[in-house]
């Protein structure tokens, strides 16, 4: 579900560490600055290759410190301050486990704080009311931060958009949900906060955002993996509706989540996982929650099985978002989704294993599935039994999503885009990670150079005209989507609008092309599962694909 890892390999991990005005203010020297809300930010004019000069402002706070009182409640807008800020560093990433050193994502972010609510901003130098997209960065809402390298706005900048990636509360300090945290609520909610967040982030980049010569009217919201999962959430929240007139999902996924207060679906309350794992930790009030050594937090999480996620409240989400989608009762804006080919092959923890041979996977399929056996055979034969089970799984998840979400969409008469990312470079292939999760993002930000900021494990693409070429191409549909909400690349084919009848998508390989029916018996397979579990009343979650029963 994400490109990080699992949520309890990362909690094992962590157990190791005991308005505004209209133009740019000048400076009067080389450092340009902007007036903000809260007052003024001095940032840096960004390295890198010849173009549209572009200023980076970053670190900037957008609430408050989320810190002793704060923690465990929603974000408060941050306070203005006096004389000028330097914006130059990124902030704190948010508290999250350690990273893998061996990890394909590892490399690059900032250090770690509690005080992390920040935001940065990538502008053109002579922009003026220029379209804006939001980067909410991916990490299972358990890692990341918006500091990574590859998430550098500077080149996607250079096309005439103004760029903003956000941090927002990771892990336990994000997403736990508690009685005794909900009675402090006049609403009587908990959770969520990582959510509320990016809808902070949202109302900060309204107001503030022309100062930088952004258009506040023509935000557009994007993000990868649990970035592109928070685009679906902020897609159905009503708290964010107004906020952005459009939405990039790359390689979201929507599977069932708990309701605060009620056991739905199979599933307990989220009240009722965060009180069981309070308890084990000794922490039964909000006091004592807010007082207690996170790292006996992080253990208790770990041995009762909790996992962030977002909370079905009834208010800032007010049903399951497939509930919500199906209902039509989401943001009614143009969407951009999709998915890779080799999502799993970086995720191998999300898989179970795969039989040894074809004739053990038929029998494994056939003990299993019943008399729906048959139907899934004949999407997942098990030729290549470790391939079809990644196929069913990277199908159940994100490319069910991305296409359900493109079809609800169509279906409200709004624009909707889906791609399939095939493209794999010749270091990919060589370590079976072909167009694995997250491959796509060098290319969609121009990090495809000889100064691309990959991290030190990461298969880089080749110094190729075809690689740069591509790299042009993807930039300019997202750039062109951002702008317009219809993607367009210059001299490349053009992206078929998909309709619930033909499904209309782009295939990108070694250079993108124009395809219909993305692979119809899949998601038509997914989507019964789906809707049958809904009907059911059963959750679907990773219980999907192979060892959907």
């Amino acid at each position: 579900m994400t490109r990080r890892r699992g949520w309890l390999a990362l909690a094992c991990l962590c157990l190791a560490i005991t308005s505004c005005a209209d133009a740019p203010v000048g400076s009067g020297d080389a450092r340009p600055r902007v007036r903000t809300a809260g007052g003024v930010v001095e940032g840096v004019m960004a390295a890198g290759a010849p173009g549209t000069a572009v200023a980076a402002y970053k670190g900037i706070p957008y609430a408050e410190p989320p810190t002793g009182d704060r923690r465990w409640r929603p974000p408060v807008p941050a306070h203005g301050w006096t004389g000028v800020r330097d914006a130059r560093d990124f902030g704190h990433a948010c508290l999250q486990p350690p990273p893998a050193l061996g990890s394909v994502y590892y490399g690059g972010m900032a250090s770690m704080s509690e005080d992390c609510l920040t935001l940065n901003v990538w502008a053109p130098a002579d922009a003026r009311h220029a379209p804006v997209m939001v980067w909410i960065h991916g990490g299972a809402l358990v890692g990341g931060g918006s500091s990574e390298p590859l998430y550098d706005g500077a080149n996607l900048a250079r096309q005439g958009i103004v760029v903003v990636s956000i941090n927002y509360r990771l892990g336990l300090l994000g997403y736990l949900a508690h009685p005794a945290l909900g009675a402090e609520s006049p609403q009587h909610l908990s959770g969520n906060y990582g959510l509320l967040d990016q809808i902070e982030a949202l109302r900060w980049v309204r107001a503030n955002i022309a100062a930088f010569g952004g258009d506040p009217g023509k935000v557009t919201i994007a993000g990868e993996s649990a970035g592109g999962l928070s685009v679906l959430g902020l897609m159905a929240s009503p708290a964010a509706h107004g906020l952005f007139r459009g939405a990039i999902t790359q390689s979201g996924y929507m599977p069932a989540y708990r309701a605060l207060h009620e056991d739905t679906l199979g599933l307990t309350s989220a009240e009722a996982a965060g009180a069981a794992l309070g308890k084990l930790a000794g922490a039964t009030d909000a006091a004592a929650l807010r007082a207690a050594d996170l790292v006996a937090l992080f253990k208790a999480g770990l041995a009762t099985g909790w996992q962030p996620e977002p909370v079905i409240d009834g208010v800032t989400l007010p049903r399951q978002l497939a509930e919500t989608f199906a209902r039509g009762e989401q943001a009614r804006v143009p969407v951009l989704a999709g998915f890779n080919e080799g999502e799993i092959r970086s995720l191998p923890f999300l898989m179970p294993k795969a039989p040894d041979t074809p004739a053990a996977y038929q029998a494994d399929v056939r003990r299993r599935f019943g008399a729906e056996a048959a139907t899934y055979l004949a999407v997942y034969p098990g030729a290549d039994p470790r391939a079809d089970v990644m196929a069913s799984i990277r199908d159940g998840l994100y490319g069910w999503a991305a296409q359900y979400v493109a079809r609800q969409q169509a279906a409200v008469g709004q624009p909707a885009f889906l791609y399939y990312f095939r493209h794999a470079t010749p270091a990919e292939k060589a370590r079976d990670l072909a167009a694995f999760h997250a491959s796509e993002l060098p290319y969609v930000f121009g990090q495809v150079g000889p100064d691309a900021a990959l991290g030190p494990n990461w298969p880089r693409p080749p110094l190729t005209d075809a690689e740069a070429r591509l790299s042009r191409a993807m930039m300019g549909y997202w750039v062109s989507f951002v702008r317009d909400g219809v993607p367009a690349a210059p001299g490349e084919v053009a992206w078929p609008r998909y309709d619930v009848g033909q499904g209309g998508y782009l295939d990108i390989d070694d250079q993108p092309t124009a395809q219909r029916a993305l692979q119809p018996a899949a998601f038509t397979l997914a989507d019964t599962l789906v809707a049958k579990r809904r009907q059911q009343g059963r959750a679907w979650r990773l219980d999907i694909g192979f060892s959907a029963f």
